[in-house]
């Protein structure tokens, strides 16, 4: 027989949301990881935190909530909330209980600010790499590295004179005003953005539009194309070679000689010394456009050379997840400080959904 509409609603729950979320689900594998992860952070918490005054919502569950906001690509943190009322799943991951309401969206971004102030992002990225089952799938000799642009929240109208005069002739008054920039020249040194300072001004190429951006960058190992480090500087077109020596430090502490993949960008006579100096072979691709490559026979003759630069083309990967998952091409935040801990976040949120499916086929 046909049943009917009746609701079934008891005046006590023992529904255990356990049972609930399906013994395959995907989240599973990620959240013993998360739940390692965040019990090696305990002492970092600790310092956040004053002893006295009100309680705070646990940082465990305000990670966890971004980590389901980066995953699922919730535009805000209103969504975010409205979702864990509703999707059992959500609240399961967060570890919040079956009767228990979400948090305010604003309540919530508030305490977010807390984490905002510590280096918790690095700290997560870093955390999940170490355990046994994750360290074995790492390569420790051979690694590449690239940079991408993340634009900044601010708008092309807000980049003014430093000294507050000059401004571009426009036809009328308001907020709003329509703003004529032709003809008027301007750089990095002699103006700054009002919304947000630390964004620079930058475009990609001649012909290209000028946006106001930072550079984020990231370190990829070339066994699996997980990211064991990421980091986010000024926007410059020195800002990829500045930057991937001290990426690459860190791992330089053998006595065999490890490899760095990167493209043409970082193909400059000053770059390929730095990383032959810390014993690391520049498997950079030659610039040769109207130009000498700094890169040789001594290493192009080597067969690991173009299987480096083939690799090194995953990282792409990497930044599309962090950029179009995680919605980092355009943040939301302001400040260099702020940008870079939501563009680490991003990068580990992006090595926790690869790494369920990687220790699987590992074991």
């Amino acid at each position: 027989m046909r049943g009917g509409n009746a609701r079934t609603g008891q005046l006590f729950s023992y529904v255990d949301l356990e049972d609930r979320v399906r013994k395959n689900h995907s989240l599973r594998a990620i959240r013993q990881i998360v739940n390692d992860t965040l019990v090696s952070l305990e002492r970092e918490f600790a310092g956040l935190y004053s002893s006295i005054g009100r309680p705070s919502i646990a940082p465990d569950q305000l990670l966890r909530s971004m980590l389901l906001q980066a995953f699922h690509s919730s535009r805000s943190k209103r969504l975010l909330m409205e979702r864990l009322e509703y999707d059992l799943v959500f609240s399961w991951f967060v570890e919040i209980g079956f009767d228990d309401p979400a948090r305010n969206h604003s309540v919530f971004s508030k305490n977010r600010d807390w984490l905002l102030k510590g280096d918790i992002a690095a700290r997560v990225l870093s955390t999940t790499l170490p355990p046994p089952k994750v360290k074995r799938l790492l390569s420790t000799d051979h690694f590449s590295v690239d940079g991408t642009l993340i634009e900044a929240w601010a708008s092309i109208k807000s980049f003014k004179p430093r000294n507050g005069s000059g401004g571009p002739p426009s036809d009328g008054g308001g907020r709003y005003v329509e703003a004529d920039f032709h003809g008027e020249r301007r750089s990095n040194e002699a103006h700054a953005s009002t919304a947000d300072p630390d964004a620079k001004l930058y475009r990609t190429g001649r012909g290209k539009e000028a946006k106001m951006c930072f550079m984020g960058h990231g370190l990829m190992e070339n066994r699996h194309g997980l990211l064991v480090d990421a980091r986010l500087t000024e926007a410059s077109g020195y800002a990829e070679r500045v930057t991937s020596p001290h990426m690459i430090g860190p791992f330089t502490g053998r006595t065999k000689a490890i490899t760095l993949g990167a493209d043409r960008a970082y193909d400059t006579k000053d770059v390929v010394k730095d990383l032959r100096s810390m014993k690391v072979n520049p498997h950079v691709a030659q610039n040769v456009n109207g130009r000498r490559s700094a890169i040789d026979g001594r290493t192009t003759c080597h067969p690991g050379y173009g299987v480096s630069l083939r690799m090194g083309k995953r990282i792409a990967e990497a930044f599309g997840g962090i950029k179009t998952v995680a919605e980092q091409d355009k943040t939301k935040l302001r400040g260099r400080g702020r940008v870079g801990w939501a563009f680490t976040f991003a990068a580990a949120s992006y090595n926790l959904v690869r790494l369920p499916k990687l220790m699987t086929d590992a074991s």
